[in-house]
């Protein structure tokens, strides 16, 4: 045992040169084993400079024990000591891989395959890997062969002898000298197989790249063709059961452990599609049913193994359909859509961790780097690499990428392959994950040449390089776009007009002239206005290309910039501010009523901005630009909307003016909700799409309804004042009906209401009644003024005697009609009346008049209740637009508002005289308290409530997109992508939102059967 003073000189000794446990490394060091060089500063220096000490020095001694005898022991010692090469690369490699540890504790003889290279064996290729593998007869000694030359390639990449591509082409090599090997293996087990058929192999994905992981799924397609006139069924056959067997001898586990799985799923059909298929199959599936995402996948392909001259043959007579797949139809749908399939099928704990898949990872790069490869390469062939640095290499050259955003990326790619590398050499496990593991990061630190604190500095670099690769869609697709437009004064090669033109329209802009006027008008000159528009709208273009009409986007952003753009704060707000630059694009380009409510007043981009509401300057005439004190994008109350349009109409002239006043009000609030609904709805990247999409509808159901009930109070009170000062000789109040009173209201939704007035004490009864009329017309007239703002429409129809009645009653005239003539089906238009306007007391007592009516004690009797049934039966029938989709109509249609609200409307008659939850004018509120008072089952609530919110917002969507109402999807395939786009479905999948629409209405209608019509 050690003396406690040289016991404590080792321990510092240890500390210093990096290990982390000096207690457990004192204790190896005194092994046997290591008598002979215990004590020699050399070894211990080697062991310092490893990614793990610890972990180099459990793995020598490993070695040294795996060894058969003292001999053999001192030869590694001897040669350990004397050979830095060795050193660096045996030590190298134990202190950065467990996995490689293990096979030389069980294959003690490997540690030879590191003692010397020749300079031309450096780098080997797939001539040098066969012969490495030449003697490997079955799929255990393929095995112990396969990790032997990966001993090899781990070494020359921990000691920096190769860079990461080197080493990722090096790791493709070997695969592909493995697949030949695997196929040699399967042949030689089934010669008459081997006899009947030409079998080629084709990589796919890294490995055809040449840029492979230590790790991964090995892609592969398989072709097949007949040899010596055999018959093509049974050469077919042959050839499957080569492939096959091929497959399983590199994928299966044995002693050994495995190589890695070889991955056919690329195939036309995929896991559905034979294994093996001719060329003229191949060819014709390509011509008539390959996606986009299979042409993608085409550019790596590469012949490997087999019959070399029938891949090359596959690979020429597919060559052309690849560099035609930008021409297709639905090209910019399909890309969009892979690339957010990405992204969405990343476990929400591991999108921070992900290197390869996640936000700023290696699949951006390669997916932006290919996506410039399909659009052109079709006319530029030096771009047509499979390897992602060499084609990225090859954009910069031609000019479709800037040289120094192209060195930006080279640089990012390079760190997080690295990374990637090291993650994945530990264990030689298959993942992307960065660990959390302080000791994993320290050694993976570490490895990369991070000495000085590894973890702090592997993070920062990490997030550094992330953070350029998020910004590659700015740098690969817009930024070049304005090169070519400007006139800017860069010494760079610059895109020509068709090369931009041409990029335009692969990125979804249907009129790229007009695009490029835009960009030019907008980025062109030497102002600061026009360079402040040249650092934002590479980032805007590509938001706007996110969406369903990106030429919407980019004429409205300039239609606003040319109308504020001499406003200080406005470019200044969206360079400054991320949210709402983000925030404009998508409200620029998510239909027409949002950009038309924000080209009438331009000032109001300012709510789009972080909400404090202080961009400053900002304002309007009559308020109808400002922000009212209020910033941001959550709605107001309406006690504060009330009092900023009572306040104006105070400051008015008259009533019409103060009505345009009211109207600016209105106009700025619903361009507050809109945006506040796309943004919410679309998502950002500083606020992801919402996920409760009945929270959303309940806030535009509410707000609109407030702006509404806010509008109203501020006419009744112009008007009222025009015509009779401060006192008009009656109390008067307005009843919200149908969705205004339920707190429902749609964008483009009608205000359903009645007028209820009562003459003041010593009031002449037919002077009150003339004022109260004279109020109702003055409030129609006004309201209805021809307007380029969205219309609001009163409708009083659902008073007593319908159009027939008169419009205003005493509050007595009401008592007495529900009292000797009402409706059943005016009892259920009552359950959704509310006091919105006017005199508080008289709506007041007007709710608690018809109390009685919609919530009759005891309930419905029978007869009323086959009554509702009938009207509704009789509304079905009638109603529906000639012509209409029932399935498609969110209003009357199979399981739409109609069907949900009259279920829950029959509930709160039967039973909300004991059900105190049931009176409420909401119909989601109604719903759950059904659900609560156990009258509906919580599946069927469910369903229902789903059903009512989807409906909604279909409607609240087809108002934003078109601009004016509408009860059913539109036809129009952009308009329709635009509506799918606000319900969350990307590109090209409308007919899954079809698809979702009819299934969830369908359930609902079959909830709404058994409910409303059970006895």
């Amino acid at each position: 045992m050690m003396a406690p003073g040289r016991r404590s000189s080792t321990f510092t000794r240890l500390l210093r040169h990096g290990f982390t446990d000096p207690s457990a490394a004192e204790r190896l060091l005194e092994s046997v084993e290591l008598t002979a060089v215990r004590n020699d500063p050399v070894l211990l220096h080697a062991l310092g400079a490893t990614a793990d000490p610890d972990l180099a020095l459990l793995g020598l001694v490993r070695l040294l024990e795996a060894q058969p005898d003292h001999t053999a022991r001192r030869e590694v010692l001897d040669t350990l000591i004397a050979a830095k090469p060795l050193r660096d690369r045996l030590l190298g490699v134990l202190g950065a891989s467990a996995a490689l540890g293990d096979h030389l504790a069980r294959h003690p003889h490997d540690w030879r395959a590191l003692v010397m290279y020749e300079p031309e064996d450096l780098h080997p290729g797939i001539e040098e890997f066969e012969r490495g593998l030449a003697e490997a007869t079955d799929p255990v000694s393929l095995r112990v062969a396969y990790r032997r030359c990966l001993l090899s390639i781990a070494a020359r990449d921990v000691c920096g002898t190769t860079d990461v591509a080197q080493a990722a082409a090096e790791l493709a090599d070997l695969a592909t000298a493995t697949l030949r090997a695997a196929l040699a293996i399967a042949r030689a087990a089934a010669p008459e197989d081997a006899a009947q058929c030409r079998l080629a192999v084709i990589a796919m994905g890294k490995c055809g790249g040449h840029e492979l992981n230590y790790v991964s799924d090995v892609d592969v397609i398989f072709v097949g063709e007949t040899a010596d006139g055999a018959d093509e069924q049974k050469a077919i056959r042959a050839a499957t059961r080569l492939a096959s067997h091929m497959m399983r001898i590199c994928s299966e586990t044995t002693v050994e452990g495995t190589i890695w799985p070889v991955d056919a799923n690329l195939r036309p059909e995929g896991r559905n599609g034979p294994l093996v298929r001719t060329l003229s199959s191949h060819l014709a599936y390509y011509q008539r049913w390959a996606k986009t995402w299979e042409f993608q996948a085409l550019l790596k392909a590469r012949p490997v193994a087999g019959d070399l001259e029938l891949g090359e043959e596959y690979v020429a007579a597919l060559e052309p359909l690849v560099w035609k797949a930008a021409e297709r139809e639905n090209f910019v749908a399909d890309v969009q859509r892979m690339r957010r399939r990405v992204v969405e099928n990343i476990p929400v704990a591991e999108v921070d961790r992900q290197l390869k898949l996640g936000p700023g990872g290696l699949r951006d790069v390669e997916f932006a780097v290919q996506l410039l490869q399909l659009v052109h390469g079709r006319a530029d062939t030096s771009l047509r690499s499979g390897t992602t640095l060499d084609a990225l290499g090859a954009l910069a050259a031609g000019g479709y990428v800037g040289r120094a955003d192209a060195a930006q990326l080279d640089a990012a790619y390079r760190f997080l392959r690295s990374m990637e590398h090291r993650i994945q050499l530990y264990r030689l496990r298959r993942t992307h994950l960065v660990p959390d593991d302080e000791t994993d990061l320290r050694r993976i630190g570490r490895s990369l040449g991070l000495r000085t604190e590894p973890v702090a500095y592997l993070h920062r670099e990490w997030r550094r390089h992330a953070a350029v690769v998020r910004r590659l869609h700015e740098k690969l697709f817009y930024r070049p776009l304005l090169d070519a437009v400007a006139q800017l004064a860069s010494g760079e090669t610059r895109l020509s007009a068709d090369a931009a033109r041409e990029r335009l329209v692969a990125l979804g802009y249907a009129d790229p002239a007009a695009a490029l006027r835009h960009l030019e008008a907008l980025a062109s000159g030497v102002s600061r206005k026009a360079a402040i528009q040249r650092t934002l709208l590479p980032v805007l273009l590509g938001w706007f290309a996110d969406s369903a009409d990106p030429d919407a986007g980019l004429l409205n952003f300039r239609k606003v910039s040319d109308a504020l753009g001499r406003t200080p704060w406005y470019l200044r707000l969206l360079r400054d501010e991320g949210a709402a630059a983000e925030n404009l694009a998508r409200v620029l380009s998510a239909g027409r009523l949002a950009p038309d409510l924000l080209l009438r007043a331009p000032e109001a981009v300012s709510l789009l901005g972080d909400g404090d509401g202080g961009t400053g300057g900002v304002g309007g005439a009559g308020g109808a630009g400002g922000a009212g004190g209020a910033g941001g994008l959550e709605p107001r109350e309406r006690a504060p909307l009330e009092q900023e349009i009572l306040a104006a109409v105070r400051r008015a002239d008259d009533a019409e003016q103060a009505v345009t006043v009211a109207r600016g009000v209105r106009r700025r609030e619903l361009f507050r909700t809109a945006a506040r609904d796309i943004v919410g709805s679309y998502g950002t990247e500083s606020s992801p799409a919402a996920a409760d999409q009945g929270a959303l509808v309940d806030l535009v159901g509410g707000a609109v309804s407030d702006l509404t009930a806010a509008t109203i109070a501020g006419t009744l009170r112009a008007v009222v004042r025009d015509g009779w000062g401060d006192t008009l000789p009656t109390r008067f109040a307005v009843i919200g009906m149908g969705r205004f009173g339920g707190h429902e209201l749609g964008y483009g939704s009608d205000a359903d209401v009645l007028f209820v007035h009562e003459p003041r004490e010593g009031a002449d009864e037919q002077e009150a009644a003339r004022a109260a009329n004279t109020v109702v017309a003055e409030m129609r007239r006004l309201l209805q003024i021809p307007s380029a703002d969205p219309p609001l429409l009163i409708d009083a129809d659902l008073r007593p005697e319908g159009k027939s009645g008169p419009l205003v009653r005493t509050l007595k005239s009401y008592e007495a009609y529900y009292r000797r003539w009402s409706l059943v089906w005016e009892s259920q238009a009552l359950l959704r009346a509310e006091p919105v306007a006017g005199d508080e007391d008289l709506g007041r007592r007007f709710v608690e008049l018809i109390g009685p009516l919609r919530y009759p004690q005891g309930g419905l009797g029978d007869d009323a209740v086959r009554e509702i049934r009938r009207l509704k039966a009789r509304m079905e029938s009638e109603r529906l637009p000639r012509g209409a989709d029932p399935t498609l109509h969110t209003k009357l249609g199979r399981g739409g508002l109609s069907d949900v609200e009259w279920t829950v409307q029959l509930l709160q008659l039967r039973h909300g005289w004991r059900e105190p939850g049931l009176r409420t004018t909401r119909t989601r509120a109604a719903l759950a308290a059904a659900c609560a008072a156990g009258l509906v089952s919580a599946e069927d609530t469910a369903v229902l409530d789903e059903a009512w919110v989807l409906a909604t917002r279909v409607r609240n969507a087809v108002m934003l997109v078109r601009g004016r109402a509408g009860d059913t999807f539109p036809s129009g395939g952009r308009e329709l992508a635009a509506v799918g786009r606000y319900l969350g479905y990307g590109p090209g999948r409308v007919g899954d939102m079809l698809d979702d629409y009819r299934r969830t209405t369908r359930r609902a209608r079959a909830v709404v059967d058994d409910l409303f019509y059970a006895d």
